[in-house]
């Protein structure tokens, strides 16, 4: 197959031909219909990952099944399917709570194992963590729920809890972070949009946010933020993974107001405003990914129209292309997501 190899930290990708995967026992492979190109994997190719080299990275992904391993139950060749970027080993107390998403003994592609950007990926604990793609979704649109739209349909429901009415404001209007401008407004949410770049902001815009706010030097974004919703946000998100992003969106809240960290944050960021968490019962809530098992609510909004996540996709690119553009996912100012079609 064809397939995005890096050779090291920080190396430059090349799409090479590489041997086909073999279905693991209790897995399958999928042909890659489409796969995101999502910041996540700029952080494991950057060494903030422990990676076994030669790797192949991608996580958000959707395609059709062409070999099953022994003792897969639920499904065979040709069912269309996508998967959580979290894949759960299926055995443990958490899988079998259906917490498959902080699995300790968890798989995923991209990172533990060599991911999809590739024509073939293989994918462990099917019957854990396959999800079926419903009539009518094409692959590019199921690739991009895979990890910052599933990631941020549970960060706002299952963790937050918003709730119709309320304030909710998101810290960088990437591909997470306009997936949660989407999703919050679906909830019926007030919406504040937070970014650096005015061309993401109109998309937020467009996507239900109510108001924006330029993060230029020298404005003062919680103080903004604060103005805006008449005494601070009911929920946060910061959307990026940074110290400014993350104190942003925690000094913008209310009293008792709740925060999710969705951005992926370097190893040694250790200044986060504890001191306004403790003093306002703020409660902060990691949010890393959705079980397939949590998945039905989120598709029915899709099939019904109620959440677009075609709308989110900025472009489509080549296998070659993703090579190329890889070592830039952390500076790139597409509003939106990329998707790979290999």
């Amino acid at each position: 197959m064809r397939a995005v190899v890096v050779d090291g930290v920080r190396a430059r990708p090349e799409v090479r031909e590489v041997r086909d995967p073999a279905p693991p026992a209790g897995g399958v492979v999928v042909r890659v219909g489409a796969t995101g190109l999502c910041r996540s994997d700029w952080h494991a190719w950057a060494g903030h990952d422990d990676l076994a080299y030669p790797h192949v990275p991608g996580h958000e992904l959707a395609g059709e099944v062409v070999a099953v391993g022994a003792g897969v139950r639920s499904w065979g060749v040709g069912d269309r399917v996508t998967v959580p970027f979290v894949c759960g080993c299926g055995r443990c107390t958490w899988c079998r709570d259906g917490d498959a998403q902080v699995c300790p003994d968890q798989q995923q592609p991209g990172f533990t194992h060599w991911g999809s950007y590739a024509e073939l990926v293989a994918l462990h604990a099917a019957d854990t963590n396959l999800v079926a793609v419903p009539d009518g979704v094409d692959d590019v649109t199921a690739a991009s729920l895979g990890c910052r739209f599933a990631t941020a349909f549970r960060g706002l429901t299952g963790r937050a809890g918003v709730r119709e009415g309320e304030w909710v404001s998101v810290v960088g209007a990437g591909g997470v972070g306009l997936s949660s401008v989407m999703i919050a407004a679906a909830l019926g949410a007030r919406v504040v949009a937070v970014d650096r770049h005015p061309e993401a902001l109109a998309v937020a815009r467009r996507l239900g946010a109510e108001h924006t706010v330029l993060a230029e030097p020298g404005v003062d974004v919680p103080a903004a933020v604060t103005d805006l919703t008449g005494g601070g946000v009911h929920v946060s998100v910061d959307a990026v993974g940074s110290e400014q992003t993350v104190t942003d969106a925690v000094l913008g809240l209310r009293r008792r107001g709740r925060h999710v960290q969705v951005g992926l944050l370097p190893h040694d960021l250790t200044r986060v405003p504890l001191a306004r968490a403790i003093a306002w019962e703020l409660d902060l809530l990691g949010s890393h990914g959705m079980a397939a098992s949590d998945y039905p609510p989120m598709l029915a909004m899709v099939s019904d129209g109620r959440l677009r996540p075609d709308l989110l996709v900025g472009r489509t690119v080549d296998l070659d292309e993703a090579a190329a553009l890889l070592p830039h996912l952390d500076s790139a100012v597409t509003a939106g997501m990329v998707v790979a079609v290999p």
